[in-house]
């Protein structure tokens, strides 16, 4: 009779301290980098566009660096950002950079909301009214700008001033009102983003609670009040969100319409950065200027986001 051996399973080398590694382990750890090897050269991309220029920004906020003075580079350390705290402008033009994206984010969210209510209802020509309303947001930034500045609020030619000439109205716009100028034209053009944001939540409601509820005796303010407006809350919130973190970067609207002016009374942080480093060339200043403006973006947007992803979650446990 044939006897059975047996053979003892692998043990880790005691000497080595190493435990031997499995074929299933292998073949795992090879089936892992086979779905990661896709992504390295978009992860490899984004660490050279973004995190680079970063460190380098880093290392010129600790330099006092004029370019019109060569020679004048040398280590201040943290002088840069003392500088740029003490600087009433830079406050004033921070205080504009918030009314600017509070009013925008709010105003479009609110008109976006009206498109919204309108789009969702069956009407003769409603792709026709969809697509007028969706082509600012086709428009590039500065075309928008060029034509908000030139075609609607010029002094001389414009169309507002035209429209408001019967009740004798005259106003230099840019001038007058040059921060309100600047939120008009980001309003426009970010009203048809919140528009299909809040659509497409108007569109994911199931449409049996609604009749129910109609059926119930609601009216369709409470309607809109207790169903509709809780069920479009996450929506509003990230568009509000994803907004207010695009606004910030705002540059080309400001350069093309107003150029900050007159003073800083509608510079807004970008615009404010991109003088003091291309304009005075007071690089180490404007690096400070950058990183603080990117830090406090970054945290207002992680506390933002992670409320958004909560009320996801809540919601999505409550299902």
């Amino acid at each position: 009779m044939a006897t059975a051996v047996m053979t003892p399973p692998a043990q880790p080398d005691a000497g080595s301290g190493k435990a031997v590694t499995s074929k299933r382990d292998q073949i795992t750890r090879a089936e892992g980098w086979r779905r990661r090897g896709p992504l390295l050269p978009a992860l490899i991309f984004m660490i050279v566009v973004t995190q680079i220029p970063f460190v380098f920004t880093l290392y010129y906020s600790t330099q006092s660096w004029n370019l019109v003075r060569p020679g004048s580079r040398r280590f201040v350390g943290l002088d840069n950002y003392g500088a740029v705290f003490s600087d009433s402008q830079f406050w004033k033009v921070t205080l504009n950079t918030i009314v600017l994206i509070a009013g925008t984010v709010l105003i479009s969210v609110a008109l976006g909301l009206l498109f919204a209510l309108l789009l969702d209802r069956k009407f003769l020509g409603r792709g026709i009214v969809r697509t007028l309303l969706i082509t600012p947001f086709l428009v590039t930034p500065v075309a928008a700008a060029l034509l908000w500045k030139t075609s609607l609020l010029s002094p001389t030619n414009g169309l507002v001033n035209w429209a408001l000439s019967p009740l004798g109205i005259h106003v230099d716009w840019l001038s007058q009102f040059p921060l309100m100028s600047v939120m008009a034209e980001l309003i426009w053009q970010w009203t048809p983003f919140m528009m299909l944001l809040i659509l497409a939540g108007l569109q994911s409601m199931p449409r049996d609670i609604q009749e129910a509820a109609r059926v119930d005796g609601a009216t369709s303010f409470r309607l809109f009040r207790e169903l509709t407006l809780p069920h479009l809350r996450r929506f509003i919130e990230l568009g509000t969100v994803l907004g207010a973190i695009y606004l910030v970067n705002t540059f080309d609207a400001v350069y093309m319409m107003t150029a900050g002016g007159p003073g800083v009374a509608s510079s807004n942080l970008s615009f404010y950065i991109y003088q003091r480093a291309f304009l005075g060339f007071d690089i180490g200043q404007a690096a400070a200027m950058g990183v603080v403006t990117v830090i406090g973006t970054i945290v207002v947007a992680s506390l933002a986001l992670r409320l958004i992803f909560k009320s996801f979650t809540g919601t999505e446990e409550a299902a």
